[in-house]
């Protein structure tokens, strides 16, 4: 029950700023000694439950812009399928990817107009490659993209951190689905305890999102965007 408390909490944070929560997840059934072939299946699973509520609460509100989410998950879902299949040495990955969290993280806190500056106007080109090496990274990674999309838009500032999170709940949801069915195919399944970890993590989700939209502005959407970032990329490399 305690462990299903943390999902929850994890979900709730994450979602404040329209991220499922797979990095975090992963770092948490890590720490747990988590059989290596249920960790994946169990993070993207959970990354459809709490990025599917987002979805829906922000599609609800009109806040997820379709215009520019299309391209994106037209070029990232062809990618992810392609990069579940590579396996990548786990030192490497680790490695890899904290870094880039890391660096992602920095640059937010760094950019201080992000908050205020007005979003540039994405060329179709630009969206369709960032769309794919998301993707790509998202399927190397095991986890939806987000945190990697996110920082991306808002350093481009082809959209404001509401907006990014807006835009990164579907692009979560449809990418660890793609992830998924991935790993179901060569044989990983989630936890036996899922339905109960699923549960908190949708409870989260659910707070998480209402304080997102209604509660928390430009800039403290993207602080708090940046501290889960450098706090993933920190868990990563050093631990």
């Amino acid at each position: 029950m305690l462990f299903a408390l943390l999902f929850g909490v994890i979900s709730l944070l994450y979602a404040t700023v329209g991220q499922a929560g797979g990095t975090a997840f992963l770092a948490l059934m890590a720490f747990a000694a988590f059989p290596s072939t249920e960790m994946r299946p169990t993070a993207l699973a959970l990354n459809i439950v709490a990025a599917a509520y987002s979805t829906w609460v922000f599609n609800r509100e009109k806040v997820v812009d379709w215009r520019k989410l299309r391209p994106l998950l037209l070029s990232s879902l062809p990618t992810a399928f392609v990069g579940g299949f590579i396996v990548l040495d786990e030192s490497v990955y680790k490695t890899t990817t904290g870094v880039v969290l890391l660096l992602a993280g920095a640059a937010m806190i760094l950019r201080r107009d992000g908050a205020t500056a007005p979003d540039r106007e994405a060329p179709l080109w630009g969206i369709v490659s960032v769309g794919a090496v998301v993707g790509l990274i998202s399927g190397l990674t095991g986890v939806g993209g987000g945190v990697f999309l996110a920082p991306t838009l808002i350093a481009l500032q082809w959209a404001s951190p509401k907006r990014t999170a807006a835009l990164s709940a579907p692009f979560i949801l449809t990418n660890s689905a793609v992830g998924l069915v991935g790993a179901l195919f060569s044989g990983q399944f989630p936890s036996s305890h899922f339905g109960l970890y699923a549960a908190a993590t949708l409870g989260g989700a659910i707070v998480g999102t209402a304080i997102g939209l209604r509660w928390l502005g430009q800039a403290a959407t993207r602080f708090i965007l940046a501290g889960i970032l450098l706090a993933a990329g920190i868990q990563l490399v050093f631990f």
